[in-house]
């Protein structure tokens, strides 16, 4: 008797069960109403947003980056649009309540050789009457040289990654509590 080589075989076979573990998955997030979080975070916030940056004036230019980062994370995760006061179904306000770098790693001679930056930003949601408070905190960790300070371009870079964090976390906070809104309204 000859053996059969069945190589070609098996990658067949790998396929199909590739395409058949691809149609259970898609038939199960399609068939148990998965819905993403920012369909619930719609129900808070809204269509259009407004958005407001205080300027520090220990780091002013931080103020333009962070209205920035705000209003493309409220448009790419939430598919909100930031807009004009007068237009707006709510508000969000940012302010600078805390910057500072914290030492984490020195070398055999005692000079620091690695920071984390600390960013608490305070965000204020207003919707109608509601009006809700958070402080959120940003950390960014960054290398420097040995027996160096910490430069302009370096702490810029660092508030700004921090900021962004910060941002992150009340994107998600608000997505959260979007979604615990809309499941608690769906079983009423």
């Amino acid at each position: 008797m000859k053996k059969v080589k069945l190589i070609g075989g098996f990658d067949r076979m790998k396929k199909i069960k590739q395409i058949v573990w691809l149609l259970v998955v898609g038939t199960l997030l399609t068939a148990c109403g998965y819905k993403p979080s920012s369909h619930y975070t719609k129900n808070i916030i809204g269509e259009k947003v407004y958005t407001e940056v205080e300027v520090s004036l220990s780091d002013p230019e931080n103020a333009v980056l962070v209205k920035d980062a705000l209003n493309k994370a409220l448009y790419t995760r939430l598919k909100t649009k930031a807009t004009r006061k007068k237009d707006a179904d709510s508000s969000i306000y940012v302010a600078y309540d805390n910057i500072r770098f914290v030492p984490l790693q020195y070398n055999k001679n005692g000079f620091v050789v690695h920071y984390q930056a600390h960013i608490t930003l305070g965000f204020t949601f207003i919707k109608g009457e509601k009006k809700e408070k958070r402080q959120m905190v940003g950390r960014f960790e960054f290398p420097i040289r040995p027996s160096a300070i910490i430069s302009n371009d370096l702490r810029l870079k660092a508030i700004e990654q921090g900021s962004i964090k910060a941002l992150d976390q009340f994107i998600a906070y608000l997505s959260a509590k979007g979604l615990l809104l809309g499941r608690t309204n769906n079983e009423k």
